[in-house]
Parts: C-alpha cells; structure tokens; sequence
C-alpha cells in the first residue's frame, strides 16, 4: 500500500480505471512531516531524487532520508535568519535541489512558498515583491538573476532577508554553508491543513500576473496527476521538464510523485536542446515522463530512431494543445500514447486520459473524478455536445484539495471567475459524443468570423501538420464586412525558405483538410513567437501588433 492511500481513498472499476477518489486527512496535515518525515522513516534508503548537473559533470543520488534530514537543516536555516510562520518568501532555483529542500523546509516552519523562474528582470521582480508581500528571497547565484533582484530591492525594502543558492553572492547569506552548519533536528511546527501554503503567480497571458494561494491540502490534489494520469512507477524513476519557477513543475517533481513514492529525475539544463535531453533516457532508465507538445516536436525533428527510449513506459503531455500529427508521430516511432492532461495555476489536473482508457488523439480527455465539470455558454447554461463552453468547475474555495482559495488581495478578480459555487477556468472546449473534451483555447482568444466561432487551437492542428512548419499562433484581425478574419503567424523549421507561394501552399492544405471557412486569410512568416516568460504563446501580443 502506498503512502497515498493514508489520506485518499481510491475507486478502480473492473478496468482497473479511476472512477472515484475520496480525501481523508488530518486537521493539521502538512506534507513535508506526514509524507516525507514517514517515508524516511519507514523507507530511509529509497531513492527519492537523482539530480543531474547542467554540465553533467555532478549526480546526486537523495534517498528520503537524506531530503528528511536537509529540510529539517534548512528550516532551522531559515528560522535562524528570522523566517517565520505566515512569511512569504520567494524561491528562484531553477532545477536545483536546494528548490525541494528549501520548498519543504517553508511547509514544515509554516512560511508561504512562492515559486518563480530565474528569467525574472527587475521590474518584474518590483511587481512581485509588492503584489505579494514577500519579505525574503532564495535566490539561484547562476546568471545575473540575482544582480536583478537587488535592483527590484533598492525600491522594496520589505525584501529584508536575501539568500544565495548555488554559488555565493557579496551581500547575501550563503545558503551551503548555512545549511551545513544547521542541526538535523526539528520539532514539529504545527499547521492546519486549511492554512495558506503556496502562493503561484500566473502566466501572465494577457496582463499583469494575478497570484494564485492555496492552502496545505494542495500535494494531496496531485495524487490523480501522478498515480492515475503519469502513471508513475514506484520502482521507476519520473521526468517531469518543468522548470521550479511553475506550478507545473509542483505536477511533476515533487508531491505526487513522493505521494506515489515513486522517484523523479531532474536536470539542472540551462537550455533545451532535443539532442542533449534525448540520450539521457537511456543512460538513467527513466520510465516516464511529461513535457509539453512543443518538446516532442522538437524530439521528432531530431529523429527518434537515433535514440534508445526503450526504458520509458508511459508520456503524459500538458501545458498547450496537443496537435494529432505529433501523438501520431511519436507513437509510430516508440509505440507510446501520448496522455493529454489540461490543469491550471489555480488547480491541479482536472480533464486528462487517465491510466487505463485509450486516448483520443488531441483531446484531452475527460473530466477526472477529482472534479465536477461543466461546459457552459455566456449565460451560464450547459451546452450541448460539438458546442463549445467555457469549462468550469463546480466547488466551493478550499473545498477540493489542489483547487485554489482565490487571487491574493485582489477580490475583484476573484470574484470574476468564481461566484456561485462555479470556478470560471477561462478556458474553452467542446465534448463529443463519447464526452472527450477538445481544447479550444481562452475565451478571449475566440475568433468570430462571418458568424462563425472559431477557437485558434482547431486551425493551428491543421497547420502544424505540414512538415515544414515548426510552430505557429492564429488570432483574428478586425474585418469590416466578416468581423474578423484569421491571420496565421508562422515559424519555420530551419533551412525552409520562404518563397512567393508559400502562403498559399499553407491556405490551400488548411482549406482541404479543415473547414474551408476557417483557413487563414492572413499570413505572417516570423522567426520566433511572442511569449511569455513561462513559454506560452502571447496571442495577445500578436492581436496588439497588428
């Protein structure tokens, strides 16, 4: 029986399918004492992470008991340097493992954990340190990362404990050899389940970041991401590429897989580079994994043939929509299913082909148990199957663990997308007959032309299609007599030429593979896309310049 099942129980049809999940934990559950503590307890010497350098020059085999024992060092760390309960402190680490044991170290103190990428410039770090309070910074001594930071404090003096990891930095407590000196031995620091934890700022896709809180029931929200969706092995090891500074990397890296006790693989890259990540499989036995699409695009480009990826056992994609053409693509070349999963900073896995199902190829599934789900149109009603909605979830703040609580100090936006008992995710899609959902894209995204509502995910899978093409964005464009028409903004693959016919080579295969009223009358060859600091695609960005 694995850890999990302390706190949740599940229901399995004939199928062995997920059909049911129920929680059941502790007032005063916190991960880092009930879930890390107990399985350095009661396994010590199993491997919990294997951590690879960015130079590969440097692993690092941490069994439970070694992450039990530098957590309980860096939390008197931190206590010595005045971090305490309710404090908000900032964690930019990269894919180091000073993240895990910094991360568990705030749960077990009662700090609040904010995660954030070391791409970060001064001012955004100026919107971050005010928006959210933060009075302390961990930050990576890599880059000029930290160079920026103090920047953003000059004009934040509430940042008032900084914290170099991974290096050292003038003017900075140096995080090694502070833990070092730290005693191993903690006293339980009491915290309710209910208490604020995490706090994840968003994307950031169309304005401002909001920041997303939620309270210490969060891990138990990923017991579905990790068991039944990435299908994880306890005797295995787990991939999940997500750089620290994202919530998905909280998916992948950490909580549901431990929940799962399963271990996970990190790489400490700088770069991404299909020909650096590809032989790594091989060499460490890794056995599954979860990217975005983008990823195996660039994993088929270099061609799958040239690697041995027969150790891996199961793929789990997420964090944009899924074009057929890869799942077909990477399936016939390792026989693997490509397992969609849509979620958000706000939630954890909510629709995803689960362990056990066939997956349609470009859908993302269907709802999981975890949650209620509804498809509805503007004026709150349930839309018919083929008819797009925006998804929403049915639950009360708090009431779903890994559901968030709302945005920090902003009620307003808040109360925009959850009021009666309906999470308004922002986000589009249509179920078929068989209740798979089909991404759309964000509900301002749609495009509405001659009367027709088209989301941009439904044309970009056409065009993704072609051989040539390596990534592209729709968005409409103002159109006197249609409303709007659509406009393509394309990258090629490297060496392909632009040539006076190759916008309509890329309108007459959309027209002859998709509705002839959705083809883009508009396109657009770039080198690169707008997007923001997490990867995502700006649509916004592109609307604004035209």
């Amino acid at each position: 029986m694995k850890i999990f099942n302390k706190f949740a129980t599940p229901t399995l049809n004939d199928k062995g399918e997920l059909t049911n999940i129920e929680f059941h934990y502790p007032e005063n559950f916190n991960f880092s004492y009930d879930v890390v503590d107990v399985l350095a307890a009661e396994k010590p010497n199993k491997l919990a992470m294997l951590w690879l350098s960015k130079d590969k020059d440097i692993e690092k085999r941490f069994t439970f008991a070694d992450i039990a024992k530098y957590t309980n060092k860096t939390a008197n760390f931190f206590l010595s340097q005045g971090i305490k309960k309710g404090d908000k402190v900032i964690l930019v680490l990269k894919r180091h493992f000073e993240f895990w044991f910094s991360i568990l170290a705030l749960h077990k103190i009662g700090a609040i954990a904010i995660p954030a990428t070391h791409l970060l410039v001064e001012d955004d770090f100026v919107y971050r340190f005010n928006s959210g309070d933060i009075s302390a910074i961990v930050c990576t001594a890599d880059g000029n990362v930290a160079d920026e930071a103090d920047k953003a404090m000059k004009q934040c003096p509430q940042v008032k404990t900084k914290i170099i990891a991974h290096g050292s930095k003038e003017g900075w407590i140096n995080f090694t050899d502070e833990v070092e000196k730290a005693s191993d031995l903690l006293e339980r620091i009491e915290t309710k389940a209910t208490d604020l934890s995490f706090m994840f700022f968003t994307s950031g896709t169309t304005a401002y970041p909001k920041i997303a809180m939620h309270n210490f029931t969060y891990p138990l929200g990923h017991i579905v991401t990790a068991e039944y969706w990435q299908n994880v092995d306890e005797n295995g090891i787990h991939w999940t590429i997500s750089d620290t500074g994202w919530a998905k990397a909280l998916w992948g890296k950490i909580y549901g897989q431990w929940l799962s006790e399963a271990a996970i693989f990190t790489y400490d890259f700088d770069k991404f580079d299909s020909a650096d990540i590809l032989p790594l499989f091989s060499k460490y036995q890794l056995t599954t994994f979860c990217a975005p699409p983008t990823m195996f695009r660039f994993f088929i480009k270099n061609g799958l043939e040239n690697y041995d990826l027969s150790s891996l056992k199961y793929v789990c994609i997420a964090g944009e929509a899924l074009a057929p053409e890869v799942f077909y693509q990477f399936k016939k070349a390792t026989g693997l299913s490509m397992m969609e999963g849509f979620g958000q900073t706000e939630t954890t896995c909510i629709i995803a082909n689960l362990r056990g199902t066939t997956p349609t190829p470009g859908s993302m599934g269907i709802p999981q148990p975890q949650y209620k789900v509804r498809l509805v149109n503007n004026e709150g009603k349930n839309v018919e199957p083929d008819e797009i909605g925006e998804i929403c979830v049915v639950a009360e703040k708090g009431e779903i663990p890994g559901m968030f609580l709302g945005y920090y100090n902003n009620d307003e936006k808040t109360d925009k997308v959850w009021s009666n008992g309906l999470y308004h995710t922002g986000d589009t899609a249509k179920m078929d007959e068989n209740g798979y959902f089909w991404y759309i894209g964000r509900t301002d995204d749609m495009i509405k032309s001659s009367g027709y509502r088209i989301g941009p995910v439904e044309v970009e899978n056409v065009i993704m299609e072609i051989p040539y093409v390596l990534e592209c964005a729709v968005t409409g464009e103002p159109d006197e007599i249609r409303g709007q028409i659509i406009k393509a903004t394309i990258v090629l693959v490297d060496g392909k030429e632009i040539t006076d016919t190759l916008a309509r080579e890329v309108q007459d295969y959309v027209k002859s593979h998709t509705a002839p009223y959705k083809y883009p009358r508009i396109i657009e060859f770039v080198t690169e896309l707008p997007k923001t600091i997490s990867g995502k695609i700006r649509r916004v960005a592109i609307r604004a310049e035209a």
